[in-house]
């Protein structure tokens, strides 16, 4: 018990031993004793003074004081933490005062030299007393609440937002057939039509990026989602072609923004879950491609276009109502200096996961000032530099693939190229202008390739823990390639059929990959920013692409062959040359 008053501390000068006077201040039982240790007893405070001459001290009440003191001292230990806390402090602040004053050569043990206010070291309470409880970050509460009731319903509400955004995007390969046949189009203002969809996404992506780290995820998606079904909705009432490329290019203002929901979620999911998740959570774009599909097969023969581009929009409006019900994400609330609003928040989690949160004060540690986050040239801070440039890379190449699989494949099932799947029927066109209407079969095989992403996210899901995330983006980035090089091959059709849903598939799951690593290496109060950053560069890639698969492809179908191919082979060496493995790691809250 002597070593929760203090402990003894022995110095020796001039060959023999002395004690040097500690003390420590409790107020027990509303009276201000000073309990002080020398192997002393407790004294009043105008007692603590050096015994005069020929007085014996205190060592023959020693004993006896010993007692009392231990005896006071467990009845003080009832106290609550807040009191003990405040009152000790204090009251030791008070006395150094008082002997400073007096010329005291008492010394206060702890405030000389330890002068951070903030702190207090209750590392010398014995067993019986409560130790201070130190706190815990959002890191360890997430991780304690695990995966719960309210992560279903978030992954819900994710999901359909991914589910409306792979909608608006699928449209693009069904609409532009369908607008060569009514307005007699070009290729390149076929072309027109996806690129300009994409260019809003680019010019967009990092300023939702940018309101998402200064005004909350929340904010964001739902202006992002109101956006995207308000234009998108009014496309369907275009009179002209160039009213819907307007439209169409401010939907994609609206849509750079809904991947921040992958932000949102990764931040409310356990670090042992968070990359299935989030690659199980891109299953709802896998849904909405499919589902896309589907009502294109519905809907395009017996209603046209317009009608699909406006059912089409619906999602969205359903997602920006339910957007009630969605929380802040309290990493955010913490990196802005609110961590009772972070704590709040929790508490809905804890509440309906039914677990408790852990003991203790939700930790402020890392708050940044609003001016310092969602900068785009904290990017480029030493330590992140390179995984920057390499992910803006790695993005802008599984776009340019991606996107340009889903059209090239279009641009196959409507050739007179029998080794490509086409019809094998050449025909003398009268005009240039010659219209090929997608048929029931070519919707088939659309939407037999769409499926194809479901494969690929469940290879993801199981190899990304394994052998991590820059080895699973390398490794699918190479199957694909693969699989597109063997186009150059004279195949039938379900050859091509079955080789462009390989290589959709895998980088379907290379995407999905990247979605994972990026909000897990960027810090809180970038994370918003270095997604969206990356995503404006994933539609560079996608803005480039439908000139390789739509315009190129006139030519001859083995450019766009030899030029998907070996992107997927710089995507194995970008992924490959990331300096940051993210498996295992915790999310940071702070780049300062």
């Amino acid at each position: 018990m002597g070593s929760w008053i203090g402990g003894h501390r022995s110095r020796s000068k001039n060959g023999g031993n002395m004690r040097q006077l500690r003390l420590t201040a409790a107020r027990v039982a509303g009276r201000g004793m000073l309990l002080a240790e020398s192997s002393t007893c407790p004294v009043h405070l105008d007692a603590c003074r050096p015994p005069l001459a020929g007085e014996e001290g205190c060592s023959k009440v020693e004993g006896m004081g010993d007692k009392a003191i231990i005896s006071e001292i467990l009845e003080a230990s009832h106290l609550t933490d807040t009191y003990g806390q405040l009152t000790a402090k204090n009251l030791l602040t008070t006395l150094k005062k008082k002997e400073e004053k007096e010329g005291s050569s008492v010394r206060y043990e702890g405030l000389d030299e330890d002068r951070d206010e903030g702190r207090t070291d209750f590392g010398s309470i014995g067993e019986g007393v409560d130790r201070d409880v130190a706190g815990f970050t959002v890191d360890q509460a997430v991780d304690r609440l695990g995966f719960g009731k309210f992560q279903v319903k978030l992954s819900l509400l994710t999901g359909f937002a991914w589910m409306a955004d792979a909608m608006e995007m699928m449209i693009l390969s069904i609409l532009s057939p369908a607008l060569h046949c009514e307005w007699w189009i070009t290729s390149f203002d076929e072309a027109m039509i996806t690129t300009v969809v994409f260019c809003g996404m680019m010019l967009s992506s990092t300023m939702w990026g940018n309101i998402c780290d200064k005004y909350g995820r929340k904010t964001g998606l739902v202006l992002c989602s109101l956006l995207t079904f308000v234009f998108g909705s009014m496309s369907a009432l275009a009179p002209t072609f160039h009213w819907l490329l307007i439209l169409r290019g401010l939907t994609g203002f609206g849509i750079g923004g809904v991947p921040q929901s992958v932000t949102l979620y990764a931040e409310f999911l356990p670090s042992v879950q968070r990359a299935k998740c989030v690659v199980l959570i891109e299953s709802f774009w896998a849904i909405g491609a499919v589902f896309e599909s589907l009502l294109a097969l519905l809907i395009m023969e017996a209603l046209g276009w317009r009608w699909l581009l406006a059912i089409s929009s619906l999602p969205l409006l359903i997602f920006s109502l339910c957007c009630v019900w969605l929380p802040e994400s309290p990493r955010y609330d913490v990196a802005r200096g609110r961590p009772d609003l972070a704590y709040a928040t929790l508490q809905r989690v804890a509440s309906e996961n039914g677990v408790q949160l852990p003991p203790g004060k939700l930790i402020d540690s890392s708050s940044v000032d609003d001016n310092r986050r969602g900068r785009v040239a904290d990017l480029f801070i030493p330590e992140l530099r390179r995984t920057t440039l390499l992910l803006w890379f790695i993005w802008c190449t599984n776009a340019f693939s991606y996107y340009g699989v889903v059209l090239f494949t279009t641009e196959l099932f409507q050739s007179s190229d029998a080794c490509h799947g086409g019809s094998g029927v050449h025909t003398e066109a009268s005009c240039p202008l010659e219209c090929h209407i997608l048929t029931r079969d070519d919707y088939m095989d659309l939407l037999w390739t769409t499926l194809s992403e479901f494969p690929g996210l469940l290879i993801t899901a199981g190899v990304i823990e394994w052998v991590g995330r820059k080895r699973t983006m390398a490794m699918e980035f190479g199957v694909f390639s693969f699989f597109i090089f063997l186009q150059f091959f004279c195949l039938n059709r379900k050859f091509v059929t079955a080789f462009i849903f390989i290589a959709r598939a895998f980088i379907s799951g290379a995407f999905q990959a990247a979605y994972v690593y990026t909000p897990e290496v960027y810090p809180t109060t970038l994370r918003a920013i270095g997604l969206g950053a990356a995503s404006g560069f994933a539609r560079l890639g996608a803005i480039v692409t439908p000139f390789v698969a739509q315009v190129a492809s006139e030519t001859s179908l083995y450019i766009p062959i030899a030029i998907y191919g070996t992107a997927g082979l710089f995507g194995v060496i970008a992924a490959l040359l990331l300096p940051i493995e993210t498996k295992g790691r915790g999310m940071t809250d702070t780049h300062h």
